[in-house]
Formats: structure tokens, C-alpha cells, sequence
């Protein structure tokens, strides 16, 4: 089969446009590696496509989960590969679009998931609301100081994974990731701009999003159950409106918020992917960007003939 193209980088980068593109120049159908992107009705701020802006290119593994639900990423392995499968059965192409470098690995690599149970999940949630989620994370570091450390004490989900695994497994999850081995052959294509002018777009963005109701869609969301979605409610710009809108903060500062705390996951975004020797990275500004990804997609060997 055709290596998958894959396209990566910060938000806000010019993934999207050149997406269509590529697919369009390929035959391929997409599929999204954004995890807010799963979400339906969560369209405004994770600016997904509009159906009538997608050329009639079929894209896959977008709105799929209602907003109280929680995007996992070896639900995502799972789905998505299926996907891939279909799609190459059908004789196209695939190009995977998306800034979630954690679900990019997790569909291309040989990442491997410990087992869960319901059971032992429900049970580790009532005692965090029973005892808080301080007293939880200083459980995990009794247990293994050494994952801990790399779990942030506020971030409960990821505090009772591990405390879940432990239990199953007797050992914590593995919570820094190397590159694996390939199991979905790529060739992988990252998108880079200055980061003063990334910062420019950033900035642009939020005031698109507000412009186009932002606060509308979250206020729709909340009557839906957005802030019981353990996932969604902690996206970008959703979680600072849910602020706004439970009058904790203005909406001044809501907006404020999203630009800089977006800045900050582009960081984290970059230092990421920065970690992924297999990735081609070119200037998202270059003027002959479409002829160069090409290039870089020939040369792997995976480009058919032109259509």
C-alpha cells in the first residue's frame, strides 16, 4: 500500500489549506488527527472545515464523539486505522491532517496501551470526589514517585489512569514517549512558521472565532453537558468561555486567555514534534510550498501518477 501522507505542526500553521490540496492532487481522503475535531458541535473553535469548503474530499474521524465523552488515543489507533485500511480497499489515498502529535503517533506507531476496567475506573473517581484530587496524586507518588513526575498534579485524568494501571498491572503506565517503531508506513510533512507571525495568526484566529459566535456555540454546548465532558470541556477557547460564561472571568479575558494559553500548546505543539526524526519540515510561507511538498512526497516514493 501507499505510504500515508501526514501533515503536521502548530495550530494556526496553514495545515488545513494545504491538506485539501495535497488530496485533492492525490485522489486521497483525509483523515483529521485533531482530538477537538472529534467533537460534535465543537466547530467554531477548532476550526474545522465546513462541509461546503471540503471540495468534496471525504474526511474521516471528525465529529464522532458527543461532548461528554472522552477522546482517547487508543480509540483513535483503533478507528483510524480501520479507516486507513477502507480507504486503501478502495484504491485512494490517505493524507492525515492535525496538530495532536499524541494521536499522530498512536496511529502511525507501535504504541501499545494498557488494559482498563470500568470497574476500577469508577471506583477511583468516586474516592476523587470523595477525598480530592491533591490526595489522589499524592496516592500515585507513593505508589511511583517516578511516574508522578511526569503526570501534573491537576491533571486528575491522567492521575487515576495511572492509578488504574498500577492496580491492574502492578506497574504505572509509560508517560514519556519515544519514537517507535512504524506500523502504518508515513512520510510525514511539518509545517513551520516565524513565531512572531505564528503568534500574528494566533491572535487573528481568536478574533474570527469570536466574530463568528464562539460564545454562542459554547453557550449551545453547555445545555448539551460540555461541562461534564472530561476532554472537550478543557479545549482551547472552551474552557476559557465556560469561564466567562459561569462569570468567573470577563469576556475580555476569556479572549485573552485563549490567544495565550493557544501560544503556550503551540510550544508544547513544537517541542513535540520537534522530537520526530522522520518529519520534513518546510516553511509554511515558502511561495513554491505545494511543489516542494510534493517533492518531498515523490521522493519517498509514494506519490502515483499524477490525476
Amino acid at each position: 500500500m501507499p505510504k500515508v501522507v501526514v501533515i503536521v505542526g502548530p495550530t494556526a500553521v496553514g495545515k488545513t489549506d494545504l491538506s485539501l490540496d495535497i488530496a485533492q492532487h492525490l485522489d486521497a481522503e483525509i483523515i483529521n488527527a485533531d482530538s477537538m475535531q472529534l467533537y460534535r458541535g465543537m466547530d467554531i473553535g477548532t476550526a474545522k472545515v465546513p462541509l461546503e469548503q471540503r471540495r468534496a474530499i471525504p474526511h474521516h474521524m471528525l465529529d464522532v464523539l458527543e461532548v461528554t465523552q472522552g477522546a482517547t488515543v487508543s480509540d483513535y489507533q483503533r478507528d483510524a486505522r480501520e479507516i486507513v485500511e477502507q480507504i486503501h480497499a478502495r484504491g485512494k489515498r490517505v493524507v492525515v491532517v492535525g496538530g495532536s502529535g499524541l494521536f499522530v503517533q498512536g496511529l502511525l506507531e507501535d504504541m501499545q496501551f494498557p488494559a482498563s476496567d470500568p470497574e476500577v475506573r469508577e471506583r477511583l473517581e468516586q474516592e476523587a470526589e470523595e477525598f480530592g484530587a491533591p490526595a489522589m496524586f499524592d496516592r500515585l507518588q507513593a505508589l511511583d514517585a517516578a511516574a508522578a513526575v511526569n503526570v501534573a498534579p491537576n491533571n486528575l485524568r491522567r492521575v487515576l489512569r495511572a492509578l488504574e494501571v498500577i492496580e491492574l498491572t502492578g506497574e504505572a503506565p509509560v508517560t514519556t514517549l519515544k519514537q517507535l517503531d512504524e506500523i502504518v508506513p508515513s512520510v510525514r510533512i511539518g509545517l513551520r512558521r516565524d513565531r512572531a507571525e505564528l503568534d500574528q495568526r494566533i491572535e487573528a484566529r481568536v478574533e474570527i472565532m469570536w466574530q463568528q459566535g464562539l460564545v454562542d456555540e459554547v453557550r449551545s454546548l453547555e445545555q448539551a453537558g460540555l461541562r461534564n465532558g472530561v476532554t472537550a470541556s478543557k479545549a482551547l477557547g472552551y474552557a476559557q468561555v465556560l469561564d466567562f460564561l459561569a462569570d468567573e472571568i470577563t469576556e475580555a479575558e476569556a479572549k485573552e486567555q485563549t490567544m495565550s494559553s493557544t501560544r503556550r500548546y503551540v510550544r508544547r505543539q513544537d517541542s513535540w514534534f520537534n522530537r520526530d526524526t522522520r518529519i520534513n519540515w518546510i516553511q509554511a510561507d515558502e511561495p513554491d510550498l505545494f511543489t516542494r511538498v510534493l517533492a518531498t512526497i515523490e521522493s519517498a516514493s509514494c506519490a502515483p501518477k499524477a490525476v
